[in-house]
């Protein structure tokens, strides 16, 4: 078994260069590709910012993102505070030789997988003193030089930079979960929207703002745009909603799955004097959604 282990949140373009060495190094071995991952995040369990983080991927995505490009197989260790104690030595031996026969392991340029915060270099010489075979991976980099990292991306969203983020992550950032009940405001102005709640809890919501949004549900995909934010001009408070209009569309969706892909920005959420303003713009929104497709 030839390894590689991260959290790997998002699968993006960095990782799926290291993942693709992964997959040629098991090629020539005649053996498995394996990816040993992570749930939940270190830094949820071990720093005081945890409740703050949040993630690209949920496990089902990365997991489906990491078949997809062609691992063989996914291994998921719960992080806890005792699995963090592990030194760089245990967590070699007792885990991906012992548990997970590992043979050869990828170690790159940032590896720090134990708790005495091993270099690469020395997490190497420990792997070959157990007597696997380290492979050290070349590193991605954009044209213009740039490293890219899941913080870079989570950045980029938090900003809602969909351009930046999507070109990083090598596709467009989604959001999944079941759509519920909202107040049918949009139903009076003639702009319906299916109001999401999200699956996982830890996923990132790109910043406030309306977006173009491909949506899938009912087993199809149509085009949207989908507003973040808390409402302004509604006077909602400061609860956040997702909420999607699609369009051309007419059905009851409510208690069914709902998948956003994210496009573009359209513009950033405003608060308007009056409904009427409110529906003029969303009518210019949707407009100009339609003009990008």
């Amino acid at each position: 078994m030839v390894i590689a282990t991260g959290f790997f949140d998002g699968v993006h373009l960095g990782h799926r260069f290291i993942l693709q060495q992964l997959l040629e190094e098991a090629r020539k071995r005649g053996d498995e590709s394996m990816v040993v991952t992570f749930w939940p995040h270190p830094r949820n369990v071990l720093q005081n910012d945890a409740r703050n983080l949040r993630l690209l991927t949920s496990m089902d995505e990365k997991k489906k993102l990491l078949a997809d490009i062609g691992i063989d197989k996914v291994e998921v260790i719960p992080f806890s505070r005792e699995f963090s104690r592990l030194t760089t030595e245990d967590y070699l031996r007792d885990y991906l030789i012992a548990k997970f026969g590992g043979k050869a392991v990828l170690v790159g340029y940032d590896n720090r997988i134990g708790s005495d915060l091993c270099t690469p270099e020395q997490t190497a010489g420990i792997a070959e003193k157990l007597g696997l075979e380290v492979i050290k991976p070349v590193s991605y980099k954009t044209d213009n030089g740039i490293v890219i990292s899941s913080t870079k991306i989570r950045n980029a969203l938090s900003e809602g930079n969909i351009d930046e983020a999507n070109a990083m992550l090598g596709y467009p950032y989604q959001l999944y979960g079941v759509v519920i009940s909202g107040n049918r405001l949009g139903h009076t102005i003639g702009f319906p929207t299916a109001n999401m709640q999200l699956y996982e809890p830890l996923k990132l919501v790109p910043g406030n703002g309306v977006y173009l949004v491909k949506v899938e549900t009912l087993g199809r995909q149509w085009d949207g745009m989908c507003n973040i934010g808390v409402r302004p001009t509604l006077g909602s408070g400061n609860a956040l909603t997702i909420e999607t209009n699609i369009f051309d569309f007419d059905e009851d969706i409510y208690g069914l799955d709902i998948r956003l892909s994210f496009v573009k920005k359209i513009r950033n959420e405003v608060k308007f004097n009056d409904l009427a303003l409110l529906t003029s713009q969303l009518d210019k929104d949707r407009n100009l959604c339609r003009s990008l497709l």
